[in-house]
Order: C-alpha cells, then sequence, then structure tokens
C-alpha cells in the first residue's frame, strides 16, 4: 500500500475536478481526500495499493474534460498508515 500526497496545478477549480477526482478513487479503491487551495491549485491526500494508484494519479494529469488543463502535479511519498475510510471532498 501506498500513501501520497498530491498538488496538482493548473485550471482545476470550477471545472468539476474534486467531483472527478473522488468518483475516479471510488472507481481504483483508492482512499483520502481532496481540496481546493487558496492558490487555484488542488491538494489531496491519497492511499491504495501501488498499481491501482499509480492507474489513478494518471488518470488526475489527463483530467476529466477539455475544460481542465493540468500545467503540473507534485507527488510526495508519505509515511504510514492513514485509516482513511472514503475519499471525500473537504470544503
Amino acid at each position: 500500500m501506498e500513501y501520497v500526497s498530491v498538488n496538482v496545478y493548473g485550471h482545476v477549480q470550477g471545472v468539476g475536478f474534486r467531483y472527478f477526482t473522488q468518483r475516479t478513487a471510488v472507481e481504483y479503491n483508492i482512499t483520502g481526500w481532496v481540496k481546493n487551495e487558496d492558490d487555484g491549485s488542488v491538494r489531496m491526500e491519497a492511499f491504495g495499493k501501488a498499481e491501482d494508484l499509480s492507474l489513478f494519479l494518471d488518470l488526475i494529469k489527463k483530467g476529466p474534460s477539455r475544460f481542465v488543463k493540468v500545467h503540473g502535479m507534485d507527488v510526495t511519498n508519505l509515511a504510514g498508515n492513514p485509516q482513511f475510510k472514503t475519499f471525500k471532498i473537504k470544503y
């Protein structure tokens, strides 16, 4: 299992990106959370099997539609087992 913190930069707010992230996480058995940041980026923590997490992150890079433009994504490995039960959108 892997646990990561992810910051996504680009045109990722106001375009359904968090909802796409949540749906995709559920589809790939990823738990954690996602939220908008004040600087226009989106931040998340995600936990799951390495192969599922890799596929999830690849889809996040592409985004849900042509309205989303991911310009960069920083992924940091974290230690521990966060015990998330679901994947939530934080407000």
